[in-house]
């Protein structure tokens, strides 16, 4: 084997355990770069986790469509209701947008390098109450 093969491999091993490692020593709140998750106010989501990760869009698309050319207004998968559940609050306890950078939503999707255009016409926080 030449040299320049055996570097090769060398940097790919070193790749691989560092990836393989990566998870294994890193919890959220450690780690910058991994989204920001703060559980919900509920006892438990509308649907499971690994669920509601993988199909929230498909989820709200189909409420949004049920609502706008049906009529049919329910709350299950409502977006007013999953602002509801995950906004925050700030020190003084005014809610803070959830598409602000470190929200929920903002996190999450900045993670998946995926655009959020919900919030150029649903409004970012619930009324204050």
């Amino acid at each position: 084997m030449t040299v320049r093969l055996l570097s090769r491999l060398g940097i790919g091993l070193a790749w691989l355990v560092l990836l393989a490692a990566a998870p294994l020593g890193v919890a959220a709140g450690d780690n910058p770069l991994l989204p920001t998750i703060v559980p919900g106010k509920g006892d438990k989501c509308v649907e499971p986790t690994d669920v509601m990760r993988r199909d929230h869009m498909e989820f709200i698309l189909h409420q949004r469509d049920e609502t706008m050319h049906r009529g049919i207004r329910t709350t299950r998968h409502s977006l007013k209701e999953c602002i509801e559940c995950h906004v925050q609050t700030d020190d003084q306890g005014n809610y803070i947008p959830i598409n602000d950078p470190q929200q929920f939503c903002s996190s999450c999707h900045t993670y998946a390098s995926v655009k959020m255009d919900c919030f150029q016409c649903h409004a970012t926080t619930p009324e204050q109450k």
